[in-house]
């Protein structure tokens, strides 16, 4: 391995990212790197400084927080940081995020969760009838991509008819990479104005789904209106695109490995601890959103001041051989705990929504596609080129039919 930092960008680092992170680990665990508009980042990539910056109540959200070349290169999420998008719990602080967090927890009940559970058998049944019987079939374009999509339409309540733009216009924003500021920036703007317009309907009228719960909080001044807009596209954004990696991710595991997917398509109650392991070895998240340090502060050795932006690496902290044996192995029967879906105060509040559709997802594969092996090498499959998520553009497989 060379002694100068590797590229942390390309497609070779978007294939296998790991070997990069193994060498900051060991070398330069808090590393400054380079991003796109002259900003740059502090990167954290072990794991104990990572679960530590995580819960750090001095590592603040809001972007407002963020130093001056940050902001000029615009790299907050959405792109154009206006605020009918990001006035969400995941870009602001206490007693802000309390407040967000605890109206979209509502739509996270263990009874909410059972009911979507059995929306997700069924849609997971109509997509996988249609993977029978394709001819080239795709598990994240047949499946990953378009179920947890639909399960989010179905809790913000968008109608039937709207569905395929809305998949339509999601894909862009899945898909871009960095430098298509374009095509992300009128695919937002489309959001925006659709998400505006299912506010002014549930304004008009109540409806049993999250958007209507939104509307009723703002209806109560528990929420401003730029809140429920921009919670709405928090879900579309993080519940989406983390549970297609999820399962796209979770799959090539087990395609990398026929020995333990033929012991789980046995015994699906190894399901559950092969997904934990899959999340450990595949983060869908390539880093945790940003931070900014409210005073200066020391990380890993290094110190950071007030306002410089942070990643944590939770792709990197979940293969740290400081606290996994052997981190690079899949081994379901670990059972050791990750950060894949964060840590302390913003924790992912639908992180259990997540591991119930990968697992409706992913038992029903194993049920319903023996043979089931990879139709490509595997060197063709290519990877999102993002610096939050990790997940595939397609998976295509074959099966015995």
């Amino acid at each position: 391995m060379t002694d100068t930092a590797p590229a942390l960008y390309g497609p070779e680092f978007e294939a296998d990212p790991h070997p990069a992170y193994r060498w900051l680990r060991e070398h330069d665990p808090v590393h400054r790197v380079d991003l796109p508009g002259g900003a740059w980042a502090w990167l954290v990539t072990r794991y104990g400084d990572a679960r530590e910056v995580l819960a750090d109540p001095n590592m603040l959200k809001d972007p407002a927080r963020g130093e001056e070349t940050w902001h000029k290169a615009g790299l907050g999420l959405p792109f154009d940081h206006r605020p009918t998008l990001v006035r969400s719990m995941v870009n602001v602080d206490a007693p802000d995020h309390t407040r967000l967090r605890k109206v979209v927890s509502g739509a996270f009940t263990p009874r909410r969760v059972r009911a979507l559970q059995v929306s997700t058998e069924r849609i997971t049944d109509e997509l996988l009838a249609a993977v029978e019987r394709a001819e080239a079939p795709d598990l994240v374009r047949d499946l990953a991509y378009p179920l947890p999509i639909a399960i989010i339409c179905d809790i913000l309540g968008v109608p039937e008819t709207d569905r395929p733009e809305f998949h339509r216009q999601a894909a862009v924003i899945d898909s871009a990479s960095l430098d298509e500021f374009e095509a992300i920036g009128a695919a937002t703007d489309w959001f925006d104005s659709y998400l505006g317009g299912l506010v002014d309907a549930r304004l008009a009228g109540p409806s049993d789904d999250l958007l209507g719960d939104l509307v009723e909080s703002h209806r109560s001044g528990e929420l401003s209106r730029d809140e429920v807009t921009s919670t709405a596209f928090l879900l579309l954004v993080a519940g989406h695109e983390t549970t297609v990696a999820l399962i796209g991710n979770m799959l090539l595991t087990l395609l990398r490995h026929p020995e333990q997917m033929a012991r789980i398509r046995a015994d699906h109650g190894l399901l559950g601890p092969a997904i934990e392991e899959s999340l450990r070895l595949e983060s869908p998240l390539q880093n945790a959103t940003w931070r900014f340090p409210a005073e200066p502060t020391t990380v890993g050795g290094v110190r950071l001041e007030a306002g410089e932006p942070v990643l944590v690496s939770l792709l990197a902290a979940g293969r740290d051989p400081e606290q996994y044996p052997d981190p690079d192995v899949f081994d379901p029967a670990r059972k050791a705990s990750h950060l894949s879906f964060g840590h302390g105060a913003h924790f992912c509040v639908g992180a259990q929504l997540a591991r119930v559709e990968a697992r409706v997802a992913i038992a029903a594969v194993l049920e319903r596609l023996p043979g089931l092996r990879l139709a490509t090498d595997e060197a063709e499959l290519r990877w999102w080129p993002s610096m939050i998520m990790h997940g595939l553009f397609a998976l295509p497989v074959d099966f015995d039919r």
